[in-house]
C-alpha cells in the first residue's frame, strides 16, 4: 500500500505541475509518464487517492453518489489512464454542484474535466469546460478565501496546459505566471515549484533560454531549501524530466542522482525505480548504453511498481536489440508478456503493449527462422491493445495501436491489409485532432501506396504528412520530448522520402520532374533544415520566411542544394531569373559518406595533399562538374551551398577540379536555408569589433598561444574593444554587448560544435557558455539592441570528434545567435597561420566594396598562395554561414 501511495504522489505531483505530454511510440527512450490531476481541494484537505481496481467504464448515477465521490472516482480513473471514465465522473460532479449552487466546486470539477477532454483530443469540449470554470470563479470573492485562490490557480494551470498543447505558448506562459503568483501568495511551495517548471518549459519553447535557465535555477533553489522527503524526491525527478526535455542532460542526471539518494535513504522503492528508469533514459540519450542497461535492470526489481517494471524491461529490451544481443532479447520477451497481461487497462499499459509489439517486430526482422511466429505474436499484442483502447473509449490510443498493427502487415508485405488498417487509424486520429499521430499514418500510407506502384497517390499521402508536420511544428517539439530523441527515425524520413518522390523521373517516359515539383522539393529540403534546428534546440523558435533567389539583388550568385538520398545524389541549382536545374549522380549515400570521411582524414594530415586532391576531385565531379556550363553562362561568382547530410562535414573550398580548388574559382558561403535569412549587404556604418580571447590553458583545454597576436591584428585593422584572458568572462562579455552595439563580435577561444545543443559551447575564462546562453547573450539581455550583429567570428572552434552531425551545432549557433553572418573554423589551428588569416580577412573586410564571402575568399587565397600554407589544413577550415553579401 505504501508503494502504491508513493507512486500516486509522484503521478499527482507531475499532474499538478506539468502539462500533458504526448507519448511517442516510435522509440522506447522515455518512460511513459502519467500526467494526472491533483488531489481534491474540495474539502480543504490533501487526501491521497488510491488506484481503483475496477476496469469498467460505468459510473454510478448522480442520484446514487455524492459529487465529492464522483470527483474521487474521476481522479482514480484519470490516474489509471481511463480518461473517458474520468469525463463521465466529473461531468456528473459538475452537474451535481451546479444543482447545489456550489459555483466554486463546479469550477473545480470543470477544470478537471478540461484536462480529461484534452487527453482524449476533444479540444472544443476542453475549451468549453475551462471557460466554464474561469467564468464561475470570476464571480467569486477569490481574494478573501485561500481555498478559492488555490482552485483559481488550478484553473489557470489547466488553461495554460490547453494553450501550450495547441501551440499558444505566449498565452500559456501568461496563464502559468498567474498560477505561480497565486501559489506563492498561498505559501504552497509544492505547487509553486510545479508552476515554475511549467513556465520554464514555455520560456524554452519561445527561445527565452536565459529566462528559462533562471526559472529552473529558482526551482532548484526552492527544492534544495526543503528537507529530504518523499515530496522533495518527487520534485527533483520532475525537475530532471524538464531538464531532459530541454536537452540539459548533465543537470538532469544530477537531480535524479540526488532524488535516488533520498529515496534510498528513506527506503522508498517505487521512487528508487522511477529514478533509475529516468537515469537509464539519460544514459541512453548520451549513448552510454552499458550504463543505461544497468540502470534499467536495477529499475526492474520486484519491489518496483508493476508499470515501472514493465517500462524498464521494455527499455532494456530495446537496448538489447540495438546492441544486437538477440538471444538475450528473446529470453526477456516472455517475462514482459506475462507482466503486461497482469496490468489493468489504461493508456499507459496500451502504450507499453505497443512498445512491446514494436520490439517483437524488430526481433522478427532479424530472426528469420522464427519470424512468422514473432510477427503473429506482435499482432496478438496489438489486438489486445486495440481491445483495451475500445474498452476505455480512448480513440487516440486506439489510433496508435491500429496504425502499429498496420505496420506489422506492412513489414510482412501484406499491402492491402496494411492499407486498410492504416486508413482506419488515420481517420480515427483525425477525428480526435491528434495531428502528431495522424502524420505517422499519412506517412505509412504513402509508403504502402508507393510499394503498390501508385506514385501519384503516394505523393498525395506524403504531401499530407508533410503539411501535417508543418502545422504541428511548434506543438511537436514543445509537447513530445521522446519524439525529439527519435527525430532521425520518425520525422526526417518523411521529408527525404517526399523529396525522393518529387525528384523521380517518370518510370515510363523518363520525363523530367516539373518545375513545380523542383520548387516543392527545394521548399521541403529547406523545411527539413529548419526542422533539424528545431530538434537541435528542443524548441520551434526559428521562424523562417522564404526568400526566393530572384529576390536577392545579386545576379552573380548561384544557390546549390545537394540532396543526399539513399540511392543517389540530387543537385538542384537555383540561379536568378532562371528555372531550377536538376542534376543526378548515381552514387549512394554510403559512397558519399565514405568519401567525405576519407577527405576529412586527409585534411587533418598536412603532408598528404595529393590524396586529398583526389578525393576532392571525386566530390567535385559529383557536385560541381555537371553545373560548370550553367555557372559559366551566367557568370556566377559566388556559390551558396545549402548542404545536406555528410556533405556538411567538409569545407566546399577543398573541392578540386584537377587543377584548381573551388575557392580559387568562386567565393563561397553556406546557408542553413534561404527560409532562415534575408541576405543584405554589409552595413556601411563604422565597423567596430568586440574581440575576446583566451591564451592560457583553461578547463582542460590547451593554451592558444597565438590568440593575443590575432587580437592585436584585429585592433590594428579596425576600432576594437579587447577582452583577454581574465577579462573575458561571461558576465564581462554580456556587459560589453549590452553597452555598445558592436557590429562585429570576434571570439578567439576554444569551442565545440556538436549535434547536441548541451555539448555545443564556447569557452570563457570563468566557464563554458553553451549555445543557448550564447544566443541569448549576443541578442542583448534586455532586447534593446536596434542593430543586429553583422558578423560573429569563432576562430578557434572545432567539430566534436566522432560526431558525424556535429556541424548542426555550427548552424545552430549561426542561426540562433542573431548575427547576420557567422565565420567559424571547423578545426583548431594553434599556429601563426590563424593570425595571418584573421589579419588578412579584416583587411579585406575594411574595403566597403567587398562582400563578406569575397573577403573570406581573398584571405584564404592569400594563405593558399603562400608555399608554407598551401595545404588545405591551413586555409580550408574557415566557413561563412548566413549572409554572404
Amino acid at each position: 500500500m505504501k508503494q502504491s501511495r508513493i507512486l500516486l504522489q509522484l503521478l499527482g505531483f507531475i499532474a499538478w505541475t506539468l502539462i500533458g505530454v504526448s507519448l511517442s511510440l516510435l522509440l522506447v527512450m522515455g518512460r511513459a509518464t502519467s500526467f494526472t490531476i491533483p488531489d481534491s481541494l474540495a474539502n480543504g484537505t490533501e487526501g491521497r487517492s488510491q488506484i481503483s481496481s475496477s476496469e469498467g467504464n460505468s459510473i454510478p448515477t448522480a442520484v446514487a453518489i455524492a459529487p465529492e465521490n464522483s470527483i474521487q472516482q474521476g481522479r482514480d480513473a484519470y490516474q489509471n489512464g481511463r480518461f473517458a471514465q474520468a469525463v463521465e465522473a466529473w461531468e456528473q460532479a459538475a452537474i451535481a454542484y451546479q444543482e447545489q449552487g456550489n459555483d466554486v466546486q463546479q469550477a473545480l470539477a470543470s477544470s478537471y474535466l478540461a484536462l480529461a477532454h484534452q487527453q482524449l483530443g476533444a479540444w472544443a469540449e476542453a475549451q468549453a469546460a475551462i471557460a466554464t470554470s474561469m467564468a464561475l470563479l470570476q464571480n467569486q470573492q477569490i481574494s478573501s478565501n485561500p481555498q478559492h485562490r488555490l482552485i483559481l490557480a488550478q484553473a489557470w494551470n489547466t488553461q495554460g496546459s490547453l494553450q501550450f498543447a495547441q501551440g499558444q505558448i505566449e498565452d500559456a506562459l501568461t496563464s502559468w505566471q498567474r498560477a505561480t503568483t497565486l501559489y506563492a501568495a498561498a505559501n504552497d511551495s509544492q505547487r509553486y515549484i510545479g508552476s515554475l517548471i511549467n513556465q520554464a518549459q514555455a520560456q524554452q519553447s519561445l527561445g527565452l533560454y536565459l529566462q528559462a535557465r533562471r526559472t529552473l535555477s529558482e526551482v532548484e533553489r526552492s527544492l534544495q531549501q526543503q528537507p529530504d522527503s518523499e515530496l522533495k524526491a518527487i520534485g527533483l525527478q520532475t525537475l530532471a524530466e524538464i531538464l531532459r526535455t530541454v536537452g540539459d542532460l548533465d543537470q538532469a542526471r544530477q537531480q535524479l542522482e540526488q532524488s535516488l539518494a533520498i529515496a534510498e535513504q528513506l527506503n522508498l522503492p517505487p521512487l528508487q525505480s522511477t529514478a533509475l528508469l529516468s537515469l537509464g533514459n539519460i544514459a541512453q540519450a548520451q549513448e552510454e548504453l552499458a550504463a543505461a542497461l544497468t540502470f534499467y535492470q536495477r529499475a526492474a526489481t520486484p519491489s518496483a511498481p508493476a508499470l515501472t517494471r514493465v517500462q524498464a524491461q521494455l527499455n532494456q529490451l530495446h537496448l538489447l536489440i540495438t546492441t544486437e544481443q538477440w538471444s538475450q532479447a528473446q529470453a526477456l520477451l516472455p517475462n514482459i508478456e506475462t507482466q503486461l497481461d497482469a496490468l489493468s487497462p489504461s493508456r499507459d499499459t496500451i502504450y507499453a503493449r505497443i512498445n512491446a509489439a514494436q520490439q517483437v517486430v524488430a526481433i522478427a526482422q532479424r530472426e528469420q527462422p522464427d519470424a512468422t511466429t514473432l510477427y503473429s505474436k506482435a499482432a496478438q499484442i496489438l489486438v489486445i491493445a486495440i481491445q483495451h483502447a475500445k474498452q476505455l473509449n480512448d480513440s487516440r490510443a486506439e489510433a496508435y495501436a491500429l496504425g502499429q498493427l498496420g505496420h506489422v502487415y506492412e513489414t510482412t508485405r501484406q499491402w492491402q491489409e496494411a492499407q486498410t488498417l492504416t486508413e482506419q487509424a488515420l481517420l480515427m486520429a483525425q477525428s480526435v485532432n491528434a495531428a502528431d499521430v495522424a502524420y505517422q499514418w499519412q506517412w505509412q500510407l504513402g509508403r504502402l501506396l508507393k510499394a503498390q506502384q501508385q506514385p501519384s497517390e503516394a505523393l498525395k499521402a506524403y504531401r499530407a504528412a508533410f503539411d501535417t508536420l508543418q502545422s504541428i511544428r511548434r506543438d511537436l517539439i514543445a509537447t513530445s520530448s521522446d519524439l525529439q530523441f527519435s527525430f532521425r527515425d520518425s520525422v526526417e524520413p518523411v521529408y527525404r522520402e517526399l523529396v525522393d518522390l518529387l525528384l523521380q523521373r517518370s518510370p515510363n517516359s523518363q520525363q523530367e520532374p516539373t518545375q513545380a515539383n523542383l520548387q516543392e522539393a527545394r521548399q521541403v529540403i529547406e523545411s527539413l533544415q529548419l526542422a533539424e534546428l528545431d530538434n537541435f534546440f528542443r524548441a520551434a523558435c526559428l521562424d523562417g520566411q522564404r526568400v526566393a533567389i530572384d529576390q536577392i539583388d545579386q545576379t552573380d550568385t548561384a544557390v546549390i542544394y545537394p540532396i543526399v538520398l539513399s540511392d543517389r545524389l540530387e543537385v538542384l541549382l537555383s540561379l536568378p531569373q532562371q528555372p531550377i536545374r536538376q542534376y543526378t549522380a548515381s552514387v549512394s549515400q554510403a559512397e558519399i559518406e565514405q568519401a567525405v570521411a576519407q577527405l576529412q582524414q586527409q585534411l587533418a594530415r598536412p603532408l598528404t595533399s595529393q590524396q586529398g586532391q583526389q578525393l576532392g576531385q571525386r566530390l567535385y565531379d559529383w557536385l560541381i562538374r555537371p553545373l560548370e556550363t550553367e555557372l559559366a553562362t551566367h557568370a556566377s561568382k559566388t556559390l551558396v551551398f545549402v548542404l545536406d547530410g555528410a556533405l556538411r562535414n567538409i569545407p566546399m573550398a577543398t573541392l578540386y577540379d584537377g587543377d584548381r580548388y573551388l575557392i580559387e574559382q568562386y567565393s563561397l558561403a553556406l546557408a542553413p536555408g534561404l527560409q532562415l535569412l534575408n541576405p543584405q549587404p554589409l552595413s556601411q556604418n563604422q565597423l567596430e569589433v568586440l574581440a575576446a580571447g583566451l591564451t592560457q590553458e583553461r578547463s582542460g583545454f590547451s593554451a592558444l598561444v597565438n590568440v593575443e597576436n590575432e587580437l592585436n591584428e584585429i585592433k590594428a585593422k579596425l576600432p576594437s574593444q579587447i577582452l583577454l584572458n581574465e577579462a573575458f568572462t561571461s558576465s564581462a562579455l554580456q556587459t560589453q554587448i549590452d553597452a555598445l552595439p558592436f557590429p562585429i563580435v570576434h571570439l578567439a577561444t576554444h569551442g565545440q560544435f556538436s549535434s547536441k545543443a548541451d555539448e555545443t559551447f564556447i569557452l570563457a575564462w570563468d566557464r563554458p557558455i553553451n549555445v543557448n546562453e550564447l544566443s541569448s547573450l549576443l541578442r542583448n539581455s534586455d532586447d534593446t539592441r536596434s542593430n543586429p550583429i553583422e558578423l560573429l567570428v569563432l576562430s578557434a572552434c572545432e567539430t566534436a570528434a566522432g560526431d558525424t552531425r556535429a556541424t548542426l551545432g555550427l548552424a545552430g549557433i549561426a542561426v540562433q545567435a542573431g548575427a547576420r553572418s557567422t565565420l567559424a573554423s571547423l578545426w583548431v589551428l594553434n599556429d601563426e597561420s590563424a593570425a595571418r588569416f584573421i589579419s588578412q580577412f579584416y583587411q579585406e573586410l575594411a574595403d566597403t566594396t567587398v562582400s563578406k564571402a569575397e573577403a573570406l575568399q581573398r584571405a584564404q587565397l592569400a594563405l593558399l598562395r603562400d608555399p608554407n600554407y598551401r595545404h588545405p589544413i591551413y586555409w580550408a577550415p574557415y566557413v561563412l554561414i548566413g549572409n554572404w553579401l
